[in-house]
């Protein structure tokens, strides 16, 4: 038996894998979360064809376990202007939210991205998009200029501080790796 193939290393982390996370989070910091009535709830799931009894994953039919932003709410590290409403949100299963990331839900689906409904043998993608395609068109989802609502000023202030931020990451890396290049010659010293 080799034991060493059931063995496996932790991952070392980054400080920098974290930057699209802090990308994020300066980001949905600022997006309204407005909640849905139980009538909006009730009209959304009757568009995808679904019941409270057979709430689903839109994109896959996989048991939801979540809400996805159908239309993305950062692209290319900056807000698209879409934010957290029925409008635009749908069910999902964890592996489709994952998987979808901030593309377009579109190509997202009839592509080979590992998880897509098309790259896992989902049988009815083009039913499922045909809904999801209703949905899009029952209500016109809110989208904001959020620099135009707050002010040069201030939308610039946010930014700076998120580069200041990201500034930090990247420079607390460089010393963490050296600190780890000292602590682990320490562990092989005899």
């Amino acid at each position: 038996m080799n034991y060493l193939s059931l063995f496996w290393m932790p991952t070392p982390m980054k400080i920098t894998g974290r930057s699209s996370s802090i990308t994020n989070a300066f980001i949905n910091s600022i997006i309204p979360v407005v909640p849905p009535t139980a009538k909006d709830v009730k009209q959304a799931l009757e568009i995808l064809g679904m019941t409270p009894d057979t709430l689903q994953c839109a994109y896959c039919g996989a048991v939801a376990s979540e809400w996805d932003h159908l239309r993305p709410l950062v692209k290319d590290k900056k807000p698209t202007g879409y934010i957290s409403e029925i409008h635009n949100l749908v069910p999902s299963c964890g592996k489709c939210n994952q998987s979808k990331g901030n593309r377009e839900w579109k190509s997202w689906m009839t592509s080979t991205a590992k998880l897509s409904p098309t790259a896992r043998g989902v049988r009815d993608v083009a039913e499922r998009m045909r809904r999801l395609e209703a949905y899009e068109k029952w209500n016109v989802p809110t989208k904001i200029d959020f620099e135009a609502v707050i002010g040069e000023e201030a939308w610039s202030a946010h930014w700076q501080n998120w580069e200041r931020v990201q500034f930090l990451v990247r420079e607390s890396q460089e010393l963490a790796e050296k600190i780890s290049q000292r602590v682990a010659s320490a562990c092989k010293a005899p």
